[in-house]
């Protein structure tokens, strides 16, 4: 009877340290599975981006109009173009950080004239599981105006209207920003964007920030930063229709840096290249689906280039856009046609002297895309011109051309 109750326990003994052994040889498995799920900050990096090659003097009527903020290749001298380059690197890092790094290899507009550029350079820390509040840091595009936000890649008519545009040169400056925006109206801003609906991206329902001032690209110039504030808000309607409103100012101080040499005469107002910038901006856009319409108008102060007497004053300014399109599907195909007119009357301050301009621009054209990786844009301009520095002194142009445009993305 002994024999067999030692027998049990042996059994029972030898049972126990086998399912231990097995537990111990199978941690290790389990462990490495889930390691294996977990993914490295470099495998959550996505790489994509865009090239846009133009031409713009086919039925040109006046070689002297030009458009330096916009299209450094209009008029005299102009021929294929290189607008744009890019590469863009994004990715969900952690769950509380996004980081996205866009260089320029063919970035030639504006004030700048350079072969390569660094576009945006930021990070986000999100605030919660859900990312619907954040901070954004580095250099990225200045929340004022639907226009300045919505990509290159994304926009219908080839070039930013003068009036919103002329408020932040290159879109971008660094600085520190605060978003904020549901869950769901996150994923409504990605909708409109992957439905090809020419969307702005996610810049929240609320934005707040602090930036230098001076622009992407150009060091500091004052101690005093810029402030800005944007509440956007898009409405979906059971349709499906998007109809959004959005307003948005800014306030600072911007230091004029690029004058004519001291052989013109030029002065300033004061004797202080430091001026006032400020605007206010309002923005509404009926997503195309498939009529679409877009406007925006803005008001202001900031330098601007007095011809009569040579000094550059601080004045008011104004400006905006209409603009409507229509999308037509043709099985795989989408065809946008458009019509755009712009205006503004007032200084640029990242031009020459704070160049003095007075615009009205029309533009007609439509956007063809066979298949997702190709567009081909048609824009036929008619533009009346007054701009004036010390060099340009009673400058006016007027003049028609027919824009094309064709883009590869990748």
């Amino acid at each position: 009877m002994r024999k067999k109750i030692y027998v049990v326990i042996l059994l029972l003994f030898f049972n126990i340290n086998l399912a231990q052994i097995a537990s111990k040889i199978e941690e290790p498995k389990k462990v490495s599975q889930v390691e294996n799920m977990i993914k490295k900050w470099y495998e959550s990096i996505s790489i994509r981006g865009y090239a846009q090659l133009r031409y713009n003097r086919l039925l040109e009527t006046n070689s002297d109009l030009g458009c330096e903020q916009c299209d450094r290749s209009w008029g005299n001298n102009g021929g294929f173009f290189f607008r744009r380059g890019r590469i863009i690197l994004s990715g969900q890092v952690h769950n509380r950080v996004f980081i996205y790094i866009q260089p320029d290899f063919a970035s030639s507009a504006g004030t700048t004239n350079q072969l390569f550029q660094i576009r945006d350079a930021y990070f986000d820390l999100s605030l919660d599981k859900d990312r619907e509040f954040r901070f954004r840091v580095g250099q990225s595009k200045v929340p004022y105006g639907f226009e300045n936000m919505q990509s290159s890649q994304n926009r219908i008519a080839l070039d930013r209207a003068d009036a919103i545009n002329s408020a932040v040169s290159n879109e971008r400056d660094i600085g520190v920003f605060f978003y904020w925006a549901t869950k769901e109206k996150r994923a409504l801003f990605k909708k409109l964007i992957d439905d090809g609906l020419k969307g702005s991206g996610d810049y929240g329902l609320f934005g707040i920030g602090l930036y230098n001032g001076q622009t992407a690209n150009r060091s500091e110039a004052n101690n005093n930063q810029h402030i800005v504030a944007r509440f956007s808000y898009p409405f979906e309607f059971k349709n499906g229709q998007v109809f959004e409103a959005g307003i948005q100012g800014y306030n600072g101080k911007y230091v004029v840096n690029t004058v004519s040499a001291s052989s013109t005469g030029v002065q300033f107002q004061n004797s202080n290249p430091e001026f006032l910038d400020q605007r206010v901006a309002a923005s509404v856009l009926l997503y195309p689906k498939p009529f679409g319409f877009q406007a925006e108008y803005n008001i202001g102060r900031g330098p601007e280039f007095n011809v009569n007497n040579k000094i550059i004053e601080e004045t008011n300014l104004k400006g905006g856009y209409v603009q409507t399109m229509y999308m037509l599907k043709i099985k795989e195909q989408t065809l946008i046609p458009f019509a755009k007119y712009h205006w503004y009357d007032g200084g640029k301050k990242h031009e020459l002297d704070a160049r003095s301009y007075d615009v009205n621009d029309f533009e007609i054209g439509a956007e063809w895309q066979p298949f997702k990786n190709f567009e081909l844009v048609a824009d036929y301009t008619i533009s009346s011109r007054r701009y004036e520095d010390a060099t340009k002194i009673n400058n006016s142009q007027k003049g028609n051309l027919l824009r094309l445009q064709v883009q590869f993305n990748f």
